[in-house]
């Protein structure tokens, strides 16, 4: 198994040396692969989502992604190894085609990045290309690769190029995101503006009509759309094609011309790998080309219609937001202090004309980015234009839709130059927002929707506050905030306890109740008191558990309560009140020191086990205050009502969760955010209605966050209970608008 390292001459033993070589060829040919089905995932991402600048979504440039593609191109760095063979050689060629395809997919990856991460991932590529191509050269020299001089000529000069334009769009990616997010900021607010003055709208309405505007915005200063509509992004897809062509060629000749060659006899030292490693890579190369090409066709579909008469005057101006970077790094004074002043003054000149070299550099490859534009536009322009025509498209639209339009165009994002795409943009996605709803229609929580048009409570929300009464006196020094869920899931435990109650009805109400729960979880995650609460939640999520896997709670069985013989269900709810009263009493009533004195002056970080327990306890008593001879049945009704009670109230929230979705998020996620707000709402769109039929008209319920404050605010508007307050209570309450926070 072991072999010296010595002959018996005592020269080197290397008999063994190459013996892995065929599996290095295929660690490569797999990563080459691992590339491939990325790249392959993006362009069937955008292919399904309509999304033609393809977004980097699989393939992107992080730590993980470079390190993947550095295995992959280890032909090309590979200096030393025998490629005698045609596949040998073409491998060679193949492996140089495959970096200057992978930084054509890279681009749109750019805009997700932090100025930091964006700075260290482009210096390690740079590294990566720059040590293949000076590889390259040596094997060029040496004579390890002998064929196809031309094709990694051109392909070394592609991936100069295609760095370049990385470096390019990596200067310029700063400035934009600026511009985009200040944009984004003023027209958020002009929308906000125009929410405000439709209150007589229905909630459904009108966050129907902001979701357009918010995803229009949203998507149209998208940094990965940005990137992709840009003249650099779209040249590089030019540079894509042409990179696979010569590949192709290499190829085809060949076969076609194999005079034209003179391969060697023997083998490489990667043996039968080597065919492994084309195939896969050719491949890679073939799929990752989609992406690019796409970005280059799409860009000469956007601009081709507008372009025809202003390009000779606004195509090849270089934008300032190109430059803008450079142009305060070339004028900001240097922090040295280690040289004389006259020392200072050389750098700065230096410096100074250093930058004024990379602008002019800059502006360079921007124009000559948008020269390979304009003459794509040019050729490929008129082929566009015969298809529209044999199409019959000649733009006429409805009233409706030109007026939809004009009202959508003013919430389009664009940067200097793009002044022509409005128009386009905006025409292409502008039914976007109805596509995500009608998914999200698809998605309806059907048992949650039926439960809620259900109910008879058509006045008021009267369950918010008959739920929990100030009667019941608290079991400790204080009381634990209430949250939306453990509310719930405690009365459905009651409602599941209840004797002589077909079983599916329990069921549905626990499958509603589930649909629910999960509504009313993201809710809670957006409120104030979310850090605060967070224990309590994880309580609620705990006793939910319990109750829908298995029907228990506290690890008693309530299906077992359910069955005792002879039992009502006031008699139930007895015994789950002293069952809880009794968990409670054990833990308050313990000898407690150091970390338990805390939990017991801190109500919410009591163990979640008692936090149930205390809900369960303050919710049987309640009932028991007002149910004493009630019959099974009209018990479980009446909880029903409660449980939709608080379900009404907690989803009023939703409007308000959907705002916050497209109001707080980052540049770089603002698109996914908003998505994921217009699917929510199209998931709840139905609640929302049914929220509206029941609310009655001058209740600002929907604008309150808090279960707490939503039942200080029923109770202050309930006639009896105002009664019987003390005039303290009258005035703490007198003012419910207190406790109101209106969505924007």
């Amino acid at each position: 198994m072991f072999h010296s390292g010595c002959t018996a001459d005592g020269s080197l033993n290397n008999s063994k040396f190459n013996d892995p070589m065929p599996w290095i060829g295929i660690y490569v040919a797999a990563a080459s692969s691992i590339c491939g089905i990325a790249m392959a995932l993006d362009a069937l991402h955008g292919f399904r989502y309509k999304k033609f600048w393809f977004p980097c979504k699989f393939f992107s440039m992080n730590a993980t992604t470079l390190t993947v593609i550095a295995i992959s191109v280890k032909f090309s760095v590979d200096l030393n190894a025998a490629m005698p063979r045609r596949q040998d050689q073409l491998a060679k060629v193949s492996s140089s085609a495959f970096i200057c395809m992978v930084m054509g997919n890279l681009l749109p990856s750019l805009g997700t990045m932090e100025d930091t991460e964006l700075l260290m991932n482009i210096i390690a590529l740079g590294i990566l290309v720059v040590t293949a191509i000076v590889n390259i050269c040596i094997q060029m020299v040496t004579g390890v690769i002998f064929e196809f001089w031309i094709e990694h000529g051109l392909i070394m000069v592609l991936m100069v190029v295609l760095l370049s334009i990385l470096c390019c769009l990596s200067l310029a990616i700063p400035t934009k995101k600026c511009f985009l997010d200040t944009t984004y900021e003023k027209k958020l607010r002009k929308a906000n503006l125009v929410c405000f003055t439709r209150r007589n709208v229905s909630a459904a309405d009108r966050l129907r009509q902001d979701l357009g505007k918010y995803w229009m915005m949203a998507y149209t200063s998208s940094p990965q759309f940005v990137i992709g509509r840009s003249a650099p992004c779209s040249a590089s897809g030019a540079f894509c094609l042409v990179n696979l062509f010569i590949l192709a060629e290499s190829i085809v000749r060949t076969r076609l011309m194999p005079w034209s060659f003179r391969f060697c006899s023997g083998d490489s030292d990667y043996r039968w790998s080597t065919t492994l490693v084309l195939v896969c890579q050719t491949a890679a190369v073939v799929v990752g080309t989609i992406s690019p090409a796409f970005r280059w066709f799409m860009t000469i579909n956007f601009r081709c219609p507008t372009l025809a008469s202003q390009a000779s005057e606004q195509e090849f101006v270089v934008e300032r937001y190109w430059i803008k970077q450079m142009l305060f790094w070339q004028v900001q004074p240097l922090d040295l202090r280690i040289c004389s002043r006259r020392g200072r003054r050389l750098i700065h000149g230096a410096k100074f004309h250093f930058f004024r070299i990379l602008i002019g550099m800059q502006t360079g490859l921007v124009f000559c980015c948008k020269a390979i534009r304009y003459v794509s536009i040019f050729f490929v322009g008129r082929f566009l234009r015969l298809r529209r025509f044999l199409k019959g498209d000649n733009g006429v639209h409805s009233e409706d839709a030109e007026n939809m339009n004009m009202e959508l165009s003013r919430y389009v994002i664009y940067l200097e130059g793009e002044e022509v795409l409005v128009d386009l943009m905006m025409a292409n996605n502008c039914d976007a927002t109805d596509h995500w709803i009608k998914i999200g229609e698809k998605q309806q929580p059907k048992n949650l929707i039926n439960l809620l048009e259900r109910s008879s409570c058509l006045s008021s929300f009267n369950g918010v506050h008959d739920f929990d009464s100030n009667k019941v006196p608290s079991l400790g020094c204080g009381e634990p905030p209430n949250c939306w869920a453990l509310p719930i899931v405690t009365l459905t435990s009651i409602a599941v306890a209840i004797p002589n109650i077909d079983k599916q009805l329990k069921d549905q109400l626990i499958s509603s109740v589930d649909e629910g729960l999960k509504y009313v979880k993201e809710i809670e995650n957006y409120m104030e008191k979310a850090k605060e609460l967070k224990h309590v939640l994880k309580a609620a999520e705990a006793a939910w558990s319990e109750v829908e896997l298995s029907n228990k709670w506290s690890d008693i069985d309530l299906s077992k309560l359910a069955h005792q013989k002879h039992a009502t269900g006031t008699e139930i709810v007895k015994s789950l009140a002293e069952i809880s009263k009794g968990k409670c009493m054990e833990f308050l009533n313990k000898d407690m020191v150091h970390v338990d004195e805390f939990l017991k002056d801190s109500p919410s970080r009591w163990p979640l086990g008692v936090l149930a327990a205390n809900s369960m306890y303050r919710i049987c008593e309640t009932l028991m205050l007002t149910n004493q001879k009630e019959t099974s049945e009209r018990l479980f009704e009446k909880i029903s009502h409660m449980i939709c009670d608080v379900l009404l109230a907690a989803l009023s929230n939703l409007q308000y969760v959907i705002s916050r979705k497209c109001h707080e998020s980052k540049i770089e996620e603002r698109e996914k955010s908003i998505r994921s707000a217009v699917l929510l709402f199209g998931k709840t769109k139905k609640i929302l209605e049914v929220i509206d039929k029941k609310r009655p008209q001058d209740s600002d319920h929907g604008k309150l966050i808090h279960i707490d404050d939503w039942h200080l605010v029923s109770k202050s508007m309930d006639p009896l209970y105002s009664m019987s307050s003390s005039t303290d209570e009258e005035t703490a309450a007198s003012s419910p608008s207190d406790f109101y926070i209106s969505v924007e």
